[in-house]
This record gives C-alpha cells, structure tokens and sequence, in this order.
C-alpha cells in the first residue's frame, strides 16, 4: 500500500467506520500491516494523532472526528464515482464475502447464486453459512442474511417470501401420545428441540388471529442439526418445531403431519443486508441488484 495523502486518508476514514484495522484490511484488500502504517504516515504528515489505538479498541480521536465529518463524506463520494466509472469498464472481478444461515443458504440463495455466478464468472463468492448473529462489519463481510434483528443503521433487501413455522409430528407418535388441540397442551408431550449455533433455542412461537403464544416446551432431544431432527420426528420420537420448508417432502409423503396448524406462526422471511450501497464494492453491488430484481 504506497502513501499518499489520499490512501492514508482512506485508510483512516476505513478504520474509523470499521473501528478495527483487520476488518479495515480486509475492505481494502491488503495486509493489517499496511493499513497500520498507512495511518502512522498520515498521522506523521499531518502532525496530529487521528486515532486513539489500544489493546481492545480503535476511536478516532477529537482531531480525528472532525477530520472524518468534513472529508469522511467527500471521500466516499469521491469513491463512489470511481466505482460507477468501475462498473462500466471492465467485468467485474474480485471477491464477495456473505454470511448466511444454514436455510437461507438453501431456501433463499439457492436461486440467486447460480444466477450471479454464471453473470460474473470473473467474480469469487465466499458464504459463510453460520446460525449466529455476526457483526458483518467487524467481521470483514459485504453482507450478511437474516430472518429478524437486524441493526437499525443496516440497509435491507428482500430475499424471500414470508414463510411458516409449524408443529409436525409422525402419524405413528400421534397414534401412541394423542394430538394437541391447543398450544398448551404442547407441555405435555415429547418435543424435539433446536439450539442454534449462537446457543440460542429456537423460540416455540405461535399465533392466532391477534393472540400469540411461547411455549416453554421442555424438549427431550435437543440439537443443532435441522435434518437429524426432522429425521427423529419422522421415526415417532417427538413433536418438531420447523420452518415449513424443512418439512414440505415429509410433508407431502406423509411421514409427517402437521398439528396446531390454526396456530402455525408466519415469519417474515430473509432479507439482504449491509452498511450502505456507498460502500459496497462493484461486485457486491452487482449482488445486490441481482437480488432486487429476483
């Protein structure tokens, strides 16, 4: 990373947005140490300290604030002409860092991928599929998908239709246990439990007209593994709590019924989302616009 007054100052404004010099790195496609050494220079030309660095935190400091308010903004502007003129040049190279969930990689990226891949062959998709809640920004991604929960400052883009969670069970479970009729009576009978990787457990959430219930289920079987689950529900060992798609081929052979279906909750299906279409690289726009018009 040569210097010049106008790479420091991108790397500055880059680490003080990512308040971090790994994920400022990886924005920018070089070494930490580059980035590290950018800023010092920067410093150096300037005569003044524009980051506060310690063990656990980068802040810009009061210089550094009102550096990055009045030239933070005519910088990205700047960028963003250089992208569009980008964008109309060559084809689009380079890499595109998404992290997903397990489902959304199969129900709602599987459609677009393809598409975008054969559009751009050029362009290196790396999706990181992981149930947790990733900070996308501190974690060097261009974006990430998520159902719910996602931050405020974050732009979004539909992904999916909404979709239904549903209670299933084996014929042969309900013909030993009985069915339930209504969401309480889920207390009383076995149910298999899902933990995501943040470990967290999935919520047994359901509604009807205007009333909702969570049911404090006490799952005899609890795991992290979608498919084994529904794999034990379909052996009769328990009721399952399920995004619809889980289950439509067992549903449809009829390995698994649903029950309490009256009461199946909806949910408002995936969404897109990142820090600012300003930010994004040609290729991840390019994503993105893929996306909105799926």
């Amino acid at each position: 990373m040569s210097f010049t007054p106008l790479t420091g100052l991108h790397a500055f404004v880059t680490v003080a947005r990512h308040r971090n010099f790994s994920a400022a790195a990886r924005e920018l496609g070089v070494s930490t140490s580059a980035v590290s050494q950018a800023v010092r220079q920067f410093e150096a030309r300037l005569g003044v300290t524009v980051l506060s660095r310690t063990t656990r935190s980068v802040a810009p400091t009061e210089a550094g604030r009102r550096l990055l308010e009045r030239s933070g903004p005519a910088l990205e502007q700047a960028l963003d002409g250089l992208r569009t003129v980008m964008d109309t040049g060559d084809e689009l190279t380079g890499t595109v860092r998404l992290s997903v969930p397990e489902l959304a990689m199969e129900q709602a990226l599987n459609a677009v991928v393809p598409r975008y891949l054969a559009a751009y062959p050029k362009v290196s998709l790396e999706i990181n599929v992981d149930s947790r809640r990733v900070d996308i920004v501190k974690e060097g991604f261009d974006g990430g998908v998520r159902m719910e929960g996602i931050p405020k400052d974050m732009v979004r883009v539909r992904l999916s239709e909404r979709m239904r969670f549903l209670v299933v069970a084996a014929p042969a479970y309900l013909a030993r246990h009985g069915e339930p009729r209504k969401p309480e009576d889920l207390l009383q009978h076995r149910c298999l439990g899902m933990r995501m990787d943040s470990g967290e457990p999935y919520r047994w959430d359901l509604e009807r007209g205007k009333r909702s219930w969570r049911i404090p289920v006490a799952p005899v079987l609890t795991t992290n593994d979608r498919r084994g689950r529904v794999a034990i529900a379909e052996a009769g060992a328990g009721l399952a709590y399920v995004p619809e798609p889980d289950v439509a081929p067992q549903l449809e052979s009829g390995t698994l019924r649903i029950v309490l279906e009256e009461y199946a909750a909806w949910v408002p299906g995936f969404f897109l989302y990142f820090p600012s279409r300003k930010q994004a690289s040609p290729a991840f726009r390019a994503f993105i616009d893929l996306v909105r018009t799926r």
